[in-house]
């Protein structure tokens, strides 16, 4: 390796100190050496969670983060992007034996048939990786009730406000996390004209309770005919989720799970480490983690 190449992985490995290499880069596989979590056949909420060979590891943190901490054991199912290796496959059953691991191959051919009749819904589904939240996770989901959950998403303690709402069977809205600010690809004035509806602001996809029926392919099918909605490949799913929430009933759950893109975890009892301070993953909330005995709990 010259010199040059030598410098810059020197740069990229280091780029946000020597903290979060070491957490990042040591500390984290330590997940690997705890036994795995069951889950049950508890279907009153199903958790869904789509993932990549670069976010599967930090994905083990944010599991077993939530299942230990909120004492649930919801059935899980594990959404393949397309990308994960057989090893990597290997690894989250080991780790969860009772979930279901969904790979892309089964899921493009069982979504070509069900998206047959709504020709934008399969048009994204096949140009955007992001897509199989919207359809996949209703696909596949037992039951009317889904845990949302990003790979990038670590838990403190017990998320008492959402565990609440999730387990009360009289809830009927969904719920999400609030982003710092609206990140969507359409106009709200666009929607409430053509739609008849008020879009709720600064919805985040990475964490929530989403109702089945809110997301509705003939919604789905309505909402990709808006102008403009096709733009910034992350904000895309983000909207449509938004649309629906909006459009069966939505609220965001408490301050303390908002995103943020300060340090500080400020007693929340989780927090979403979006890319802007993906870093903060490793220095904050990993090293929070072990400094809490979280590991060492999970092998007692």
């Amino acid at each position: 390796m010259s010199l040059g190449a030598l410098a810059l992985k020197f740069r990229q490995t280091y780029a946000h100190g020597v903290m979060t290499a070491h957490y990042r880069d040591r500390v984290r596989f330590q997940i690997l050496q705890t036994p795995p979590i069951a889950q049950t056949a508890d279907l009153s909420c199903e958790l869904h969670v789509l993932t990549s060979t670069a976010d599967w590891l930090n994905l083990l943190w944010g599991l077993k983060s939530f299942y230990h901490y909120s004492r649930r054991r919801y059935g899980l199912c594990i959404h393949d992007d397309g990308t994960l290796t057989a090893s990597d496959r290997a690894t989250l059953q080991h780790h969860f034996p009772q979930a279901r691991l969904i790979d892309r191959p089964t899921a493009d051919a069982q979504m070509s048939v069900l998206l047959a009749p709504y020709p934008r819904c399969l048009n994204f589904r096949n140009t955007n990786h992001l897509s199989p939240k919207v359809f996949d996770f209703m696909a596949q989901l037992r039951g009317d009730r889904l845990l949302l959950l990003d790979s990038d998403v670590l838990f403190f303690q017990a998320p008492t406000a959402l565990l609440r709402r999730i387990d009360d069977p009289d809830y009927r809205l969904n719920t999400l996390n609030r982003d710092v600010a609206s990140a969507y690809t359409v106009d709200p004035t666009v929607v409430r004209s053509q739609l008849g509806f008020e879009l709720v602001p600064r919805v985040n996809s990475g964490l929530g309770l989403i109702h089945k029926s809110s997301l509705r392919l003939d919604w789905i099918e309505e909402f990709l005919a808006l102008p403009d909605i096709i733009g910034h490949f992350w904000r895309i799913e983000q909207t449509l989720m938004a649309l629906g929430s909006s459009r069966f009933g939505v609220e965001w759950l408490p301050p303390a799970y908002d995103v943020r893109l300060d340090r500080g975890i400020h007693a929340s009892p989780c927090r979403h480490y979006v890319g802007k301070i993906r870093h903060l993953m490793y220095s904050e909330g990993v090293r929070q983690l072990m400094r809490q005995g979280f590991l060492k709990e999970l092998t007692t």
